[in-house]
């Protein structure tokens, strides 16, 4: 027995067209994907604490067994560094396979806020900034203090070695690729799969498909 997690990316929900695909393959293969709103309670105030904690929790109501974690962008950050804290916090629950994809694994790191430095800038002076979320539609107020939170966690330091699968685009203009190669390259547990695809990979489905069921064991 293995329970199954789906970590959305920001501005996304469990309804997306990815989480809803995933789901559907588990399904078909007798298994539940569980995909907690990690938008809840408050997406303003959202934080990657607050994220990882929340999964936590839900892991903790499931009876005693190994989890695999899928996470999407955002998401995956929080799925690496809730394998990490599994370790010591979750022994019924420790994390047996990480599934990222396109994991924004440097969030909140310099690197990241130098790509895109005047809208960080202007973030952080003003405490809030707007995003578009893509689940409740329009624009919605995001605060500071979720970069504030991330930049206290640094996934280049990680040391779990849960074996990993990361699937990247190589034309992604949110998380850098490079940034993601150069994170597998330096873990013999990590295997990379590198798509010609953009953030959303929403064109490789049936390969991000086939490569977790195989990496999975389903």
């Amino acid at each position: 027995m293995r329970h199954f997690f789906y970590l959305h990316g920001l501005a996304s929900s469990p309804r997306s067209g990815k989480a809803c695909f995933l789901a559907e393959q588990f399904a078909a293969h007798g298994r539940e994907l569980h995909c907690p709103d990690l938008n809840e309670p408050d997406f303003s105030t959202l934080t990657a604490s607050r994220m990882i904690g929340q999964v936590s929790d839900a892991l903790r109501r499931l009876p005693p067994a190994p989890a695999v974690l899928i996470g999407s962008s955002l998401g995956g950050f929080v799925a690496l560094h809730l394998a990490e804290r599994a370790r010591a916090e979750l022994p019924a629950h420790p994390v047996e396979r990480l599934v990222l994809l396109a994991p924004a694994l440097d969030f909140g790191a310099p690197g990241m806020r130098e790509r895109r430095a005047d809208w960080f800038a202007g973030w952080q002076r003003d405490g809030w900034t707007e995003v578009e979320h893509h689940a409740y539609g329009g624009r919605r107020r995001l605060h500071f203090g979720l970069i504030a939170d991330a930049a206290r966690y640094d996934s280049f330091a990680v040391r779990t070695g849960v074996p990993t699968l990361i699937c990247q685009g190589r034309g992604d203009d949110v998380v850098d690729p490079i940034m993601v190669q150069r994170f597998a390259d330096a873990r013999a547990h990590v295997r990379l799969v590198l798509l010609d695809d953009d953030h959303r990979l929403a064109g490789s489905s049936d390969r991000i498909w086939t490569e977790t069921a195989a990496f999975v064991g389903l």
